[in-house]
């Protein structure tokens, strides 16, 4: 238990300290990181849902460069195939057959305009977010550890995209918004990006000690009320269940698996120990709650007709 007190208070230091890294580069966007940083300590993916022009490829190289993980940056486009991604056995010069890897086999993996490739291709990404291993002509492959898939998807081109299958989805702990800055935070982004300047992101982390963290994140103990709230609030999405709110009933079609009541307690624990905390509250939480389920529930055509939001719905849980 004492290893653990101080291997907190060591990840408190670390988080600080990467916050910092990312500050050079990345201007703004404080809630976002967060995000992504207790899905990467949690051992989750995460998408990134933004318009053009809001730094989500930078954020995600910036922070795969401070800590200190190999990255490789896949372009989804409506001809990329699976084994584009996946990798391909070709015949050598002996006349046997050689696996090439594909880009998936890196720690973190940037998963660029997904929505822009068909479900097929998007399907290739399925084991390996789930297993951390993918299959390829009959031969499973373990991918190297910490592995993540952060993807980006513009919310407002539909011509050309095709919808995440629900699958798909719900393997990402976090549906991000990613929001304009405000006005002195642009201010700040222009003048640092329109001069000649350079600046060097530094590695804190090694993967060790990345898969320690996930390791201890998983240790911290977690109070029976706390984790009957989170199943309490994702039971609340569901039309079917006598707890449903009344916003749910009327403009929800599905609601949240298991997987989102998993989610938010491994979530509420990151979100706990990288503020100092050794066991998570209520607040913690509530305070994951939005990006945890916002991908994970489906409006009906009524919540479309009438203008109500998903985070509408999920407000009225807490």
């Amino acid at each position: 238990m004492s290893d653990d007190v101080a291997a907190i208070e060591k990840l408190v230091k670390k988080h600080s300290e990467l916050k910092k890294e990312i500050s050079k580069v990345i201007i703004g966007q404080e809630k976002v990181i967060d995000q992504i940083l207790i899905s990467i300590f949690s051992g989750g993916h995460a998408l990134l849902i933004g318009v053009p022009g809001l730094a989500k490829t930078l954020m995600v190289n910036t922070i795969s460069q401070a800590l200190g993980l190999d990255f490789k940056r896949i372009q989804f486009t409506p001809d990329l195939m699976p084994s584009d991604i996946l990798g391909s056995e070709i015949l050598d010069e002996t006349r046997h057959f050689k696996f090439i890897k594909g880009p998936i086999f890196s720690n973190i993996i940037l998963a660029d305009e997904i929505n822009r490739t068909p479900p097929k291709t998007q399907a290739a990404l399925l084991e390996a977010m789930q297993e951390r291993s993918v299959t390829v002509a009959g031969h499973h492959y373990t991918l190297d550890l910490p592995y993540f898939v952060l993807a980006t998807q513009n919310p407002i081109e539909q011509e050309g995209t095709y919808p995440l299958p629900e699958a798909q989805l719900d393997r990402f702990m976090f549906a991000i918004e990613l929001k304009y800055p405000s006005f002195q935070e642009e201010v700040d982004v222009v003048k640092s990006t329109t001069g000649d300047t350079t600046t060097t992101v530094n590695s804190l982390f090694t993967a060790q000690e990345i898969i320690d963290f996930q390791h201890l994140i998983r240790r911290i103990p977690v109070a029976d009320n706390v984790i009957e709230y989170a199943v309490g609030m994702v039971g609340k999405t569901r039309p079917d269940e006598a707890t449903a709110t009344d916003l749910v009933k009327n403009y929800i079609d599905w609601g949240a698996g298991p997987r989102a009541s998993q989610n938010l307690i491994l979530a509420a624990k990151a979100n706990a120990a990288i503020k100092g905390k050794y066991s998570p509250d209520i607040e913690d939480v509530q305070a994951v709650a939005m990006g945890i389920l916002r991908h994970r529930i489906i409006k009906n055509y009524k919540a479309e007709a009438e203008g109500i939001s998903v985070e509408d719905v999920i407000h009225s849980l807490f």
